[in-house]
């Protein structure tokens, strides 16, 4: 790039400690495909072919944000990154957790600094313990994604290579076609894929009924079986519509790699389609008052293993 050409992207950041924990978040691979665009940059990873995990940094989370597509008729350049070496750049600031404050034991690795019944304060001001600043750039197609740290008069820069994306399609979801959707507290979701986890099961059965607002989860495994049924309150369920008796199955491991997500989120939305495919959304609230939302989607389990072959931020609005 010739020294007054103009990158393709950049972008400022004063708060990196809310990037890195919304981003490892959806560390179930170790490479990511981010797209760029004017109002943020989507992160999409996944696991083989029954799992996949969103997270966008809109572009309020960061104190600049500029982004110049070439035309309108160009598409919004889509990366592959190693996500583990992205976390590894951001966490060069200073910003490496100790194991003494993260701990990967409890709640997916958030315990000690996460209070329980309040996930939002691992965003809180006085965890970010830096007032450095992080700068991304990214030229043009083909250039690496280039991350500026400053910190106390040092300055360090990283290049990460940008690969040519391998695309999967997304999981199909199919929004108009929602036969469940339940809002519920995230940390009561949570305690219960950790009730469930004593079994060692290999899958969990979601049932929901309109019938007395029932919604179930139930597992069996080598060590017996457990189920874990939640109170039809509605300050329990604060949304539940259900037009049937819904019954799914899903790979126990793979809902349990969202226990971070769940530690941080305030919130669950749990929507299952009329295929099965099962859409689990996180509202994630910042110390800054900014809303982030991590979306997970999920094939249902099937004996034969013959399975399946945006989401949008309205479902928290009244």
């Amino acid at each position: 790039m010739s020294a007054n050409q103009r990158p393709m992207f950049t972008a400022v950041s004063s708060s990196v400690r809310h990037l890195i924990q919304i981003l490892k978040c959806i560390s179930l691979s170790s490479k990511a495909h981010a797209q760029i665009s004017d109002i943020g940059i989507r992160f999409s990873v996944q696991d083989s072919r029954v799992m996949q995990g969103f997270a966008f940094l809109q572009k309020e989370l960061f104190s600049s944000y500029k982004y110049a597509q070439a035309s309108e008729e160009d598409d919004h350049p889509i990366l592959q990154i190693s996500l583990e070496s992205l976390l590894e750049t951001l966490q060069i600031f200073g910003l490496s957790e100790s194991s003494n404050r993260w701990s990967d034991n409890t709640y997916g690795g958030v315990s000690n600094i996460l209070a329980r019944g309040d996930p939002s304060t691992a965003f809180d001001s006085r965890l970010l313990g830096t007032a450095g600043v992080c700068k991304f750039s990214y030229a043009r197609i083909g250039s690496p994604l280039d991350i500026i740290l400053e910190e106390s008069g040092i300055t360090t820069t990283c290049e990460l290579t940008a690969y040519e994306p391998d695309l999967l399609p997304d999981i199909p979801f199919d929004k108009a076609a929602i036969i469940q959707k339940i809002i519920i507290r995230s940390d009561l979701l949570l305690d219960a894929i950790n009730e469930l986890a004593s079994t060692s099961p290999e899958k969990i059965t979601m049932t929901a009924s309109g019938s007395g607002r029932h919604f179930s989860l139930s597992s069996d495994g080598p060590h017996g079986s457990a189920s874990v049924e939640f109170s039809p309150d509605p300050q329990v369920l604060e949304t539940f519509e259900v037009v049937q008796r819904v019954t799914n199955t899903y790979k126990y491991s793979l809902i349990k790699a969202t226990n971070r997500a769940m530690a941080m989120a305030s919130k669950v939305s749990i929507r299952v389609d009329y295929q099965g495919v099962l859409s689990l959304q996180f509202l994630i609230e910042l110390d800054t008052g900014l809303k982030n939302f991590i979306d997970f989607r999920f094939i249902p389990y099937l004996e034969e293993n013959d399975q399946i072959g945006e989401d949008n931020a309205d479902d928290f609005e009244d």
